[in-house]
C-alpha cells in the first residue's frame, strides 16, 4: 500500500499543473527575439484564413471549358479565372515554409537544456501561446482545405493547360509566378489532406534528425506536456474560470487535438499506444464532455488525421470511442 501511495504521489507530481495563459502572456527579455519573429509570421495568419474561406474556385468556368473544347472565349475565360486563384495558393504555400521555419527556432526554445518541458513551458509562456496559436492555425487551415474540393480541381486543371501549353511552345506570363518546380512542390503540398499539419510534422522531425545530441523525447515531451497543460486547464473549474472568453476554451481544445496529432506523426510508437505518455482516454472524455456540435470537427480530426490509430497495438476501447 506504501509503495502504490508513492507511485501516486508521483505520477502526480509529474503530472503538469499550472495555468498557461493563452489570452495575455507577454514576451520576456529572453523570449522577445524567437517571438518577434514567429509573431511577424503568425500576423498574416488571419487574413489568410479569411482568404480560404473566401475561395470559391472555378468549377463552372473549367467545366464550360472542358466541355467545349474549341470555344477559344470560354478556354480563355476559364483560364484567367484560374490564374489569379492559383497565385493565391501559391501564397498559401508559401506562408506555409515561413510557419516550417518559424516552428524550428521554436521548438529550439522550448527543448533546450536545462530546462524540462514543463519548465519551458510554465516559465516560457509567450513562446508557449505562439506554438499554441500555430496549432490552432494549422486545424482550422486543413479544416478549409478539407473542405473545399475546388482547390485540387483548380490546380489540376491549371497544370494541364501550362503543360499543354508547354507542348505548343507557348510561354505564359503566369509561369514567371509559378515555374515548373513551384507547381510540383504546390502540386504535393495540396494533394495531402492536411497539408499544414503535414508541414507541421515534418518540420518536428526534421528539427529531431537535424538536433541528433538532443534526445527525441526533449521534443515529443514538450507535445504531451503541452496537451496535459490544456487537459488540465479544461478539466480545472479554476482555471477555467479565469479565461475571459468562450472563444478560449475552443481555442484551448483545439491545441490539444492539435498537439496530440503532431505527436502521434512525431513519435516512434504515436499517440494511441500505451507506451506512449498521451492518455488517450483522458482527452477524449473531455471532449466529448463538451457540447457535442463545438467537438464534432475536433473529434472527426483524431479519427481521421492521426498515424496510428488503426495500428494492432491500439487498445478495442480507444478505437470504441471514437467510434
Amino acid at each position: 500500500m506504501g509503495n502504490l501511495l508513492k507511485v501516486l504521489t508521483r505520477e502526480i507530481e509529474n503530472y503538469p499543473h499550472f495555468f498557461l495563459d493563452f489570452e495575455n502572456a507577454q514576451p520576456t527579455d529572453g523570449e522577445r527575439e524567437v517571438w518577434n519573429q514567429i509573431n511577424a509570421v503568425l500576423q498574416d495568419s488571419e487574413s489568410l484564413l479569411a482568404d480560404l474561406q473566401a475561395y470559391k474556385g472555378a468549377g463552372q468556368e473549367i467545366r464550360d471549358a472542358i466541355q467545349n473544347p474549341n470555344d477559344i472565349q470560354l478556354q480563355e475565360k476559364a483560364w484567367n479565372s484560374v490564374c489569379p486563384l492559383v497565385l493565391r495558393l501559391k501564397q498559401f504555400y508559401e506562408f506555409s515554409l515561413r510557419l516550417e521555419k518559424t516552428l524550428q527556432s521554436l521548438l529550439e526554445s522550448l527543448t533546450c537544456p536545462p530546462y524540462t518541458p514543463t519548465q519551458h513551458l510554465e516559465r516560457e509562456q509567450a513562446l508557449a501561446k505562439e506554438f499554441a496559436e500555430i496549432l490552432h492555425f494549422t486545424l482550422r487551415f486543413d479544416e478549409l482545405k478539407m473542405r473545399n474540393p475546388a482547390i485540387q480541381n483548380d490546380f489540376s486543371y491549371y497544370r494541364r493547360t501550362i503543360n499543354r501549353n508547354r507542348i505548343n511552345n507557348m510561354h505564359i506570363d503566369i509561369e514567371n509566378e509559378v515555374n515548373n518546380e513551384m507547381a510540383n512542390r504546390m502540386s504535393l503540398f495540396y494533394a495531402e489532406a492536411t497539408p499544414m499539419l503535414k508541414t507541421l510534422s515534418n518540420a518536428t522531425t526534421h528539427f529531431v534528425s537535424e538536433n541528433k545530441t538532443l534526445p527525441i523525447e526533449n521534443t515529443t515531451d514538450c507535445l504531451s506536456t503541452m496537451a496535459s497543460v490544456c487537459k488540465v486547464m479544461l478539466e480545472t473549474p479554476e482555471y477555467r474560470s479565469r479565461f475571459t472568453s468562450e472563444k478560449t476554451l475552443m481555442f484551448c481544445m483545439r491545441v490539444m487535438v492539435g498537439v496530440i496529432i503532431l505527436y502521434d506523426h512525431v513519435h516512434p510508437v504515436g499517440a494511441f499506444s500505451k507506451t506512449s505518455k498521451i492518455d488517450m482516454k483522458g482527452y477524449i472524455k473531455v471532449l466529448k464532455e463538451q457540447p457535442p456540435d463545438t467537438v464534432e470537427g475536433l473529434l472527426n480530426a483524431l479519427r481521421f488525421t492521426t498515424k496510428h490509430l488503426n495500428d494492432e497495438s491500439t487498445s478495442k476501447q480507444i478505437r470504441a470511442l471514437l467510434q
